[in-house]
């Protein structure tokens, strides 16, 4: 396997469902200070290169998505116009039914908002289409071997499928062959087998949304070809029936019914809900804020979270990559330097670097009259481990096993080169770069 498969199939593997925050996006000043910071990096660099032996891929990938974490939870807890004691108040939407509707507050704090809390019954989630085939026999072949066709058609296109059903074919495999060829189509569709009880195999169909637009009638459909085998294929494999069909959420809001295509939508611009299970009759949820104590230990602790994440990162790759020791003295110098005062207020630092939080202290510190000095810690506890998460975002081979070929002459070669950037990409792509 290539090194581009090997570095793309982990990534979409372990971060490919992680949705993209907000602060994801960037100003135009603000990309061009990252580039900016990157020309710099790559003028004073060594030429070096990179031991392709274990690990070093994922570990590049591992030490990028855990800064961004970091970056973006203080990101979530800044805001240059406010005092250092609001930074960690931010609100915090809670449910009183967590299982039934969950619910996160996407609002800008500082103002007024129309609701401070409301009832959510949900009647009905939304759900997606189903198109579930015969079960068949999985070491039979009931089609023929030759050349078949089928036509999909969604609420905006219609798309033409080929497939070939060769000799040593068997309807399972015909039907591996269909899930794929549908679901890496990327129409909105994705196609799997299933077996029952019995052992026999079916394809099923599902649409990858969910909800349907009054008066459509499907979100997708499936018929054949007007040729007396492909009508015959599509009955024989049945994908063209409707088991399920889309469904849109029903909710009273306050009271008021509510429909919604998916299961997670806003409302007042404020709250992110999504629908997990039906409601009682009679019995809404509750949406509304945490107090402020509650709210700035759930704050702290998504800070907490993300800082010992990335010591679990570099703690992970110890054994394959010795140079991931300067991640983790990087990092852990951060909860070291504020020691005496993290522990203070509840945050304890142990003797791997790690923060464990001592709840009922941290409530103590957050609540008393001098608090905005405990406050005043966790900013600059804050911004330190942004400027060293920023700085390992930049130039993860810096934490990577490598060999020092040269270093630049300091006098004569002036010159700024791609080749920083040029290893963490072309990591991804080939073994040379």
């Amino acid at each position: 396997m290539t090194a581009i498969d090997t570095a793309y199939n982990y990534y979409l593997s372990t971060y490919g469902k992680q949705s993209a925050s907000r602060y994801d996006s960037h100003k135009k000043s603000e990309l061009r200070n990252i580039y900016n910071t990157i020309v710099k990096i790559n003028k004073d660099s060594p030429l070096y290169k990179i031991k392709h032996t274990g690990d070093v891929q994922k570990f590049a990938i591992d030490i990028k998505e855990s800064t961004r974490l970091i970056k973006n939870v203080v990101a979530s807890l800044s805001d240059a116009e406010e005092g250092i004691g609001n930074a960690f108040q931010k609100k915090v939407a809670v449910s009183s039914q967590e299982d039934v509707v969950s619910a996160n507050y996407i609002g800008n704090h500082k103002e007024p908002q129309e609701l401070d809390n409301f009832l959510v019954e949900v009647k009905e989630l939304a759900s997606p289409q189903i198109n579930l085939g015969n079960f068949l026999q999985k070491n039979h072949l009931t089609l023929n071997p030759g050349s078949y066709s089928f036509d999909l058609e969604n609420t905006t296109s219609t798309f033409e499928f080929q497939f070939n059903i060769n000799p040593d074919d068997t309807n399972y495999t015909t039907q591996l062959k269909l899930a794929n060829l549908i679901t890496n189509a990327d129409i909105g569709l994705k196609a799997s087998v299933i077996e029952d009880d019995n052992g026999l195999s079916a394809l099923q169909v599902e649409s990858a949304s969910t909800g349907i637009v009054p008066g459509e009638p499907y979100l997708f459909s499936i018929f054949p070809q007007g040729t007396h085998d492909s009508i015959s294929a599509i009955e024989s494999l049945g994908i063209n029936h409707v088991t399920q069909e889309a469904k849109n959420a029903v909710f009273l809001l306050d009271g008021v019914e509510r429909t919604s295509y998916s299961n997670t939508f806003t409302v007042g611009h404020s709250f992110e809900l999504k629908l997990h299970g039906i409601s009682e009759e009679g019995n809404p949820a509750v949406i509304g804020f945490k107090t402020n104590a509650d709210a700035m230990a759930d704050n702290i602790q998504t800070l907490v979270d993300s800082y010992n994440a990335i010591l679990h990162t570099a703690n992970r790759y110890s054994d394959t990559q010795s140079q991931s020791k300067l991640l983790y003295r990087d990092m852990s110098s951060t909860a070291f330097t504020f020691q005496n005062s993290l522990e203070g207020i509840g945050l304890m630092v142990g003797e791997t670097g790690e923060i464990s939080i001592d709840k009922a202290l941290l409530t103590e510190s957050v609540t008393e009259e001098n608090s905005q000095e405990h406050l005043s810690v966790l900013n600059e506890f804050k911004d330190l481990l942004n400027t060293k998460a920023n700085n390992a975002s930049l130039d993860p081979m810096k934490y990577v096993d490598k060999i020092l070929v040269t270093y630049k002459n300091p006098v004569k070669d002036h010159l700024v080169t791609p080749y920083i950037t040029c290893i963490y990409s072309g990591m991804m792509m080939d073994r040379y770069c």
